[in-house]
């Protein structure tokens, strides 16, 4: 379900593998590692990977022991020429759950392997092929809510070409120099994947304005040789990837970013949430302890004033004659209490005495700064009326003011000086 549109695509892709990296390559085609970094593969899955072709022994060695039996030749490479590479065919997951699973996955890559034989252009050049059938996709999984497998095959290769190597011209047959002298495949990366004339319909090669060929680019050639030979196999029901795409990896890549980014804002929300009620909680709890704490002052000191009520009735015993007698104790309690009792109605008073004389105050405040306000309505209007006279006018003023006030000091400067003539 790539792009989302109900279409199931095929997708191939070519890798160079360097002489570094061909152990790395090794120990994940063929599940040689303890751990993986990919999370995706169920290790307990790994025994249903199926081999179409199994190595013999360690890519390497494979590779010296093709040099030793001539299969291939490395005569004339760079020391960093790349001697390997690995294809992968691939379709969507949807595509092999929507058709049963495994064993139809089974069965489609057989026939992708045939596809890749072709390629090569030979078994004897393919070092392993294996289908891999313990890489879970978590997102879809998770979508669908059942596991779905990500179904995909690898082939390691030696990448060769056909070359002829000629007489040369120091031959001593002269009838042999410049014939064939032997034809070797020749392992190279290069001239395998060389860009190839563009074609119509009719098999006519397609021209630039320049009149220079129209090249297709070897990785479009790849998709457009595994898309046929899938068709021409019976596999009707998927279309060719995009050109110049890989789409099917980063359709999956993008689906899992989608869902972890789904997740993730769920339980942002819901951590939200869970925040919000922890706050509303905590608050709650905080109004509860301050109530609480209100509660015990109120019942502390209802308690004193029972205390003391009980203590009040409780003094005093009647004597024969009827008259109440109190211990000295008692008497300064009862003293206590009323010195107390005054003692506070003269604070009360005290402060209601204040309260009633601001009042006063106030009111008489109030009065003045109507009037205050009411005198000084015109000049507000006039102010809003004409700014700009009323600006002179004030200034007018100032000025005038100051001029009678620089007048006596003058004076007074005058007569200081007709002092000091004297």
């Amino acid at each position: 379900m790539a792009r989302n549109d109900g279409v199931d695509r095929t997708c191939a892709r070519n890798m160079d593998v360097t002489d570094n990296d061909i152990g790395d390559a090794q120990a994940h085609n063929e599940r040689e590692k303890e751990i993986y970094s990919n999370e995706d593969i169920i290790p307990e899955r790994s025994s249903l990977n199926v081999h179409f072709k199994e190595p013999t022994g360690s890519y390497a060695e494979m590779f010296e022991q093709m040099k030793a039996d001539n299969i291939i030749s490395t005569r004339g490479l760079k020391a960093d020429a790349v001697h390997f590479n690995e294809m992968v065919f691939d379709v969507n997951s949807a595509y092999f759950d929507n058709h049963g699973g495994y064993e139809y996955a089974r069965q489609f890559y057989e026939e992708a392997y045939k596809s890749a034989v072709e390629i090569v252009g030979g078994e004897q050049y393919i070092l392993s092929a294996v289908m891999h059938a313990d890489e879970i996709n978590r997102a879809m999984s998770e979508a669908l809510g059942k596991d779905v497998f990500h179904y995909h095959l690898h082939v390691v290769y030696v990448p060769v070409v056909e070359k002829q190597i000629l007489w040369s011209k120091r031959c001593k047959d002269e009838a042999l120099r410049g014939t064939v002298k032997e034809t070797i495949m020749q392992v190279s990366r290069s001239k395998k994947w060389l860009s190839k004339p563009a074609v119509d319909k009719d098999g006519k090669p397609i021209l630039q304005v320049n009149g220079k060929p129209v090249l297709r680019k070897s990785y479009s050639v790849l998709q457009d040789d595994f898309f046929q030979h899938m068709r021409a196999a019976g596999y009707t029901d998927v279309e060719r990837g995009e050109r110049d795409s890989t789409e099917e990896h980063l359709t999956v890549t993008q689906f899992k970013v989608a869902k972890e980014k789904q997740r993730l804002e769920a339980v942002t929300a819901e951590l939200n949430q869970k925040e919000a009620q922890l706050d509303d909680t905590t608050q709650a709890a905080e109004k509860k302890k301050q109530e609480l704490k209100s509660l015990q002052a109120q019942t502390k000191a209802a308690t004193g004033i029972a205390v003391t009520v009980q203590e009040l009735e409780s003094m005093g015993k009647k004597s024969f004659t009827g008259n109440i007698v109190l211990t000295p104790d008692e008497c300064r309690t009862l003293k206590n209490y009323a010195v107390s009792s005054f003692a506070e109605k003269a604070e009360k008073l005290k402060y209601q005495q204040k309260y009633e004389t601001a009042k006063k105050d106030a009111g008489v405040w109030k009065k003045r700064y109507e009037k205050l306000l009411e005198q000084a309505q015109p000049y507000q209007d006039a102010v809003k009326l004409a700014p700009e006279r009323v600006r002179a006018f004030l200034n007018a003023v100032l000025t005038r003011g100051k001029e009678k006030q620089d007048i006596p000091q003058e004076r007074g400067r005058k007569r200081k000086e007709s002092t000091i003539d004297r």
